[in-house]
């Protein structure tokens, strides 16, 4: 046994640096081909566009992108993805309801020449779905409360006034209306935006329809110099809403270069279109842009011939990746792998945000401890069953670790939360993994701007996705057997880790049981995470990936009895 346990660790470090060798190529290729600046001016076509689904803005960032594809030597798909070594096809589907634009607005008190706040400068100011104020604005009463109190609304004079109070709009609206109130102005900043520091900040939100009756939301400084008027007397605004809605379609993007070996098996990127953002998603659509007109001109140019098939998608958040799943059962059950690119152009120095792989649900999205943490978005409701064990997270991070040391990145990566184009992947039992940054101070606001994108970090981002892509759709065995030493030495640093933690539990008084079942639970995560190497390869070779894999499982179970036994002593 221990003859056997040394030839294999012995050839698997022979064949792990051939496999090295080989992502180095594809290292060399993409960062020697990724133009940081196309990314770059991608983002700000984009950025400048007020995005939803349908309006002006959403479909001129869709035909951009198409035009990128169409110079790079992609062909409209005629009939199916299978006609040409590179296609791509424009789907449109009605919507159900009208697409909504803001096209305007400003809020004056009265008597002053200057707006209180205005949407050139707060973009964020119409919350999604607001209607138009009448031709030329409104002049009404602004009626401050400081609490939102039912009973104190309902006996307030609110008829043919404004309502005002910090707190959000929905929870102001209906109770406004019934009062008599023509519209409401609301505050409502989370704390990681630092507001009172960056005053202008307008996190865009969403109205609930309310007849003819309409919402703002206010930035701190707004909100502070109306309140300061409302404080001292009677005070009159002039409020001015345009907008616009009508019918429209969903536009959707979807990109492909055929595989050569197995062209129905496929990694799929995705990054939305929708928000106004420049980080949020505007980097993403053009980091996704950049990453698709490289590697059509690698394979163009036979430097790089993918075995299987590649596809990139930009359309509406979750949705239009959930579709493309859904759409075709067949497709569907060759999507190997998914990759969301969603805020990943961020200047951290600027931003405060870290950039982040989300990993697929593992132990530590149920115990999050130790050097794991949450972001400010929140954990998700993991339980045991929802737990994915595969080898693309250290994968991954792997990759992008490779690509940080080269570039002086940091990469960091955070318990599975959800929330974007991954968790369609994994709700169909599909690997997926989210690329992003946060907390970032001005995540969702109208701050959120061309100069808070870095072109370094769009390449970044950009390189070590599709260098992880490539190895993965050409993987042989000797990709495979480097993985699983990958794989075995995060395991190997994951279940010491988790040993000293639980010790310390112990030590304190904490339930042994538990602290064994988590344990338990990682080993197992680890060793069916290893499993699942096998299916790595494009072609199999020999049973060499399958022997590799059988060493290591039975080190990391006898590791794994080990510490439990000491545990319990």
């Amino acid at each position: 046994m221990k003859f056997s346990l040394t030839l294999s660790l012995i050839g698997l470090t022979v064949i792990n640096s051939f496999a090295q060798n080989t992502t180095e190529n594809y290292f060399k290729l993409t960062r020697t081909g990724f133009n940081e600046k196309n990314a770059l001016n991608t983002t700000g076509y984009v950025e400048q566009r007020w995005r939803l689904p349908g309006n002006k803005g959403f479909d001129e960032s869709i035909y951009y992108v198409e035009k990128i594809l169409q110079g790079a030597g992609f062909v409209l798909q005629k009939e199916n993805e299978q006609e040409a070594p590179m296609t791509y096809r424009l789907e449109k589907r009605p919507l159900k309801q009208n697409a909504w634009e803001p096209v305007n607005a400003s809020v004056f008190i009265e008597g002053e020449n200057a707006p209180v706040i205005e949407f050139k400068t707060n973009r964020n100011m119409i919350p999604i779905n607001c209607p138009s104020t009448t031709a030329g604005g409104v002049t009404a009463e602004l009626v401050y409360v400081s609490k939102m109190v039912p009973a104190e609304i309902a006996a307030l004079d609110l008829k043919g006034k404004i309502l005002f109070s910090e707190a959000p709009v929905n929870s102001m609206l209906s109770q406004a209306v019934k009062a008599g109130a023509i519209g409401v102005m609301g505050y409502s900043m989370p704390k990681y935006t630092q507001p009172e520091k960056y005053q202008t900040s307008i996190q865009f939100g969403q109205m609930r329809p309310a007849g003819d009756a309409w919402a703002l939301l206010l930035s701190y400084a707004a909100k502070e110099k109306l309140k300061a008027a409302c404080l001292k007397g009677k005070t009159v605004v002039k409020v001015n809403i345009e907008t616009k809605s009508y019918p429209s379609e969903e536009l959707t993007v979807v990109a492909n270069v055929k595989g050569t070996v197995k062209p129905d098996e496929r990694f799929v990127y995705s990054a939305h279109v929708q928000e106004p953002g420049a980080n949020d998603n505007a980097s993403g659509v053009g980091t996704l842009a950049e990453m698709a007109r490289l590697f059509a001109g690698l394979v163009k140019s036979k430097k790089f011939v993918p075995q299987r098939t590649v596809t990139f998608l930009w359309g509406t958040e979750i949705s239009a990746t959930q579709r493309y799943i859904a759409d075709d059962s067949i497709r569907a059950k060759g999507i190997l792998w998914g990759m969301s690119l969603d805020m990943v152009g961020e200047d951290t120095k600027k931003t405060g945000g870290s950039f982040l792989i989300e990993k697929m649900p593992d132990p530590s999205a149920i115990w999050t401890r130790g050097e794991d943490k949450h972001t400010e978005w929140g954990a998700g409701d993991v339980k045991e069953k929802d737990l994915f064990p595969h080898y693309y997270n250290d994968f991954i991070l792997s990759i992008c670790r490779q690509q940080g040391k080269f570039a002086n990145w940091i990469v960091n990566a955070n318990p599975f939360e959800g929330g974007s184009d991954h968790t369609p992947f994994l709700r169909n039992k599909i690997p997926g993994l989210l690329m992003w940054h946060f907390t970032d101070v001005f995540y969702h606001t109208d701050n959120d701007r061309l100069d808070k994108v870095s072109a370094q970090t769009m390449k970044n981002v950009g390189v070590s996705a599709l260098t992880a892509g490539m190895t993965l759709v050409n993987a042989d065995e000797n990709t495979a057997l480097a993985i699983v030493k990958t794989v075995k030495a995060e395991a190997d640093k994951r279940m010491q880790a988790e040993f000293a933690l639980s010790q310390q539990a112990v030590k304190e008084g904490k339930d042994l049981a538990k602290e064994k079942h988590i344990l338990e639970t990682w080993s197992k995560w680890y060793t069916d995470a290893l499993t699942t190497i096998g299916d790595l390869p494009v072609k199999k070779q020999t049973t060499r990936v399958g022997s590799n894999l059988k060493v290591v499982i039975l080190d990391l179970e006898k590791e794994t009895a080990r510490m439990l036994e000491q545990l319990g002593q």
